[in-house]
């Protein structure tokens, strides 16, 4: 057992959510969940899997199979609750993802002033009219009409 595999207490309680083989039961299940967690834990390629968990795309695929069927879903949903019953959960601290939380759809407009906007739209205009040379983080915007220097500032009338 590595660090951070799962302790037989720890196996004990997570064993009976997953679901058996399609012949039986798998002999090496708890080593193919601890790498699983493993990668879920360093974050690395599935390639990257250290040579005792076993073959990388065997655990992959067992976890592809277990992502899709919603056993890990229901794995942390059981946990949780297992977690609670025992008074070892503090509910209150979430995380959310910002990258999945979704917005009401009324959230996906901006009210712009109308001078803002149309200013913003000439200035669009205008950029498509004159091209930036160069690339990188140092553009250089060529001398346009209504454009100045290397800035992209509009120019004072």
């Amino acid at each position: 057992m590595t660090r951070g595999d799962l302790t037989d207490d720890e196996w004990a309680l997570v064993q009976r959510y997953l679901p058996l083989g399609e012949r039986g039961p798998i002999p090496d299940l708890r080593r193919q969940f601890n790498a699983v967690m493993w990668n879920f834990r360093v974050g690395g390629p599935w390639r990257d899997l250290p040579a005792e968990y076993g073959s990388w795309s065997t655990v992959y695929d067992r976890f592809r199979s277990w992502a899709v069927a919603g056993v890990l879903q229901n794995l942390m949903e059981a946990m949780i609750g297992e977690a609670a019953a025992r008074g070892q959960a503090d509910l209150d601290l979430v995380s959310v993802d910002s990258t999945t939380a979704r917005a009401h759809h009324h959230a996906a407009g901006m009210a712009l002033d109308p001078v803002l906007l149309q200013e913003l739209e000439k200035a669009a205009e205008e950029e498509r009219v004159c091209p930036v040379n160069g690339s990188g983080t140092n553009p250089v915007v060529t001398e346009c009409a209504g454009w100045q220097g290397d800035l992209g500032v509009p120019r004072k009338s």
